[in-house]
């Protein structure tokens, strides 16, 4: 678009001045191949955090973990990933958002090929905490240089759309990457296919991407940093607990009591300070509110339902991993769609219509597969599937780029941050919400036909806590019992999915109902009567520093 390859120039040779907030910036040789390169980066990240979820057999086979080894093997990732956003967003912001992603590539590389090559359970799951480190610095990175190179709004927006589609695609594509290499290779391959991406991003990272730091003279916050990452260990270890059906177990409600007090506490520490990591003033704005809540309830339906699809298709129809991963491969090829229109959608839709849009189209997807049963439908998860993977993405995209354009370019990464916390927040709840009301509906009627069948009591019992252990209970049974019990396991599994998809529907339409405090258009026109706290065409920013031609909108 004319004048933004200027804007980028002139932004590059700004002085920095001390106590402005100004950022001070140099730009990179072209904005489209830096979008390239930290979409390179983004896609690996997210990747990551699901590819190893078709290699727990193998891996269990190979390194012998216990029950608790192999849960934190899969859950270190993402765990320490999410609790440390916050902290490398807003460190980003201080001593500049090229450093800590490079350090990330870095860190990334060391982290996997330690993994590919673990000989114990221990050694992998510390290799699985570096690789959320890395991830930690990637990820808000990525999104903060977007930001900055990409001062026009509405080019902006098109970014975005390419950014939210790879980092849902890269999560969709996780399982089919690593069916793909265990298909022929050992269970380290998995790790392996981020080397060479990582030899090749960080010499490019250092030559082509802009670097940018606050100009604030504040010092960076290190006690509210930790304050913040140990609080949000402790909410998510919390979620992902009960998630596991430990609700009330006190190493479920401790660390999420614990978490939360320390995040109130850092919270309440940062609006007293006068150089705070994140202001949370801009939280209280409804644009910005509004698209973090809308991206934990977009993601909460993504990962559950994605989640439990992939084990209806594997466990009820029967297919491989591979297969599975190929039949969830619309929602990934839809959601790049959405991405692509998403620049085009905003501009017709504004905020507000795409956003609600987004979920009743995601609801009635979701809706439309109720119609699945103990065996294939192909169609009507094809349609199903490609109609949910359009709508999220459309709902993910709108949330994304409002909350960027929100922010201030000087807090960019702790933005980010806060996004992308609200990412993973929602896929820990998705898991835990809607995994556990699946195992409400599953257990009790895996129970009841046992009962009803004869079967032991125990063996019932067994049965009950998942579809997977039921067929190892039926197998342990032989004859006519056991099959008696892997029907009933099915037909129970398969309630419990409609029981899941109806109440993801009453998520999805309660986020289009938050959509609507969103903004109504995506430039700062005259608001219309109704138009709560929109912000007229010639209202400045408050400290006079963001420019109209940025987009800005308020709600």
């Amino acid at each position: 678009m004319p004048g933004t390859t200027t804007a980028i120039s002139r932004q590059a040779a700004d002085v920095p001045e001390p106590g402005t907030g100004r950022r001070r910036t140099k730009a990179g040789p072209n904005r489209w191949v830096v979008l390239v390169v930290l979409c390179a980066s983004l896609l690996l990240v997210a990747i990551d955090a699901t590819v190893l979820h078709v290699a727990v057999p193998a891996v269990s086979e190979d390194l012998r973990p216990g029950s608790i080894e192999l849960l934190w093997i899969v859950d270190a990732y993402p765990l320490v990933c999410a609790s440390l956003l916050i902290l490398f967003g807003t460190l980003g912001d201080k001593v500049g958002t090229r450093r800590v992603l490079l350090c990330g590539y870095a860190l990334f590389a060391v982290a996997s090929a330690l993994a590919a090559y673990s000989q114990s359970a221990s050694v992998l799951i510390g290799a699985r905490a570096l690789l959320g480190v890395g991830g930690a610095m990637i990820m808000p990175a990525t999104l903060s240089i977007l930001r900055q190179v990409f001062p026009d709004r509405r080019e902006r927006a098109l970014a975005v759309g390419v950014w939210s589609a790879v980092a849902a695609v890269g999560a969709a594509v996780g399982p089919l990457v690593g069916g793909l290499l265990l298909e022929h290779y050992w269970w380290g391959s998995v790790f392996l296919i981020n080397l060479p991406l990582m030899a090749v991003s960080l010499p490019l990272g250092r030559w082509l991407l802009p670097e940018s730091v606050s100009g604030s003279d504040g010092p960076w916050d290190v006690l509210g940093a930790l304050m913040a990452a140990a609080g949000l260990f402790g909410v998510i270890f919390g979620v992902k607990q009960a998630g596991g059906g430990e609700g009330l177990s006190p190493l479920c409600w401790l660390p999420l009591a614990a978490g939360a007090a320390l995040i109130a506490l850092f919270v309440r520490r940062q609006r007293r300070r006068p150089h705070p990591l994140i202001d949370f003033g801009s939280l209280t704005r409804a644009a910005f509110g509004t698209s973090v809540g809308c991206i934990v309830l977009t993601v909460l339906a993504l990962v559950g339902l994605a989640l439990i699809a992939a084990q209806y298709l594997q466990l009820v129809l029967g297919l491989s991993p591979l297969q599975t991963g190929l039949r969830l491969l619309p929602l990934s090829v839809a959601a790049i769609a959405a991405g692509l229109l998403g620049s085009r959608l905003l501009s017709l839709l504004g905020p507000r219509l795409m956003v609600a849009l987004g979920f009743v189209a995601t609801a009635v997807a979701v809706l439309c597969l109720t119609g699945v049963g103990q065996h294939d439908r192909p169609g009507l998860l094809v349609g199903g599937f490609v109609l949910l993977g359009f709508g999220l993405e459309t709902a993910l995209f709108g949330c994304y780029e409002s909350m960027l354009s929100e922010a201030p370019p000087e807090q960019s990464g702790g933005a980010a941050a806060v996004g992308e916390t609200a990412y993973q927040l929602g896929a820990g709840i998705g898991i835990a919400l809607l995994g556990s009301v699946m195992n409400a509906a599953y257990g009790p009627g895996v129970r009841d036909a046992a009962g009803r069948s004869g079967i032991p009591a125990s063996a019932g019992a067994d049965a009950s806590h998942s579809l997977g252990e039921a067929y190892e209970v039926a197998g342990h049974l032989g004859g006519g019992a056991g099959e008696a019990l892997r029907a009933a396991a099915r037909s129970s599994f398969v309630t419990g999915l409609h029981v899941t998809l109806l109440v993801s529907a009453v998520l999805l339409l309660a986020g289009a109902l938050a959509a609507l405090r969103l903004p109504r258009r995506m430039d700062g026109a005259q608001p219309e009567p109704g138009d709560e706290g929109e912000r007229g065409a010639g209202e400045a920013d408050a400290g006079g520093g963001r420019p109209l031609s940025e987009g800005v909108t308020q709600s």
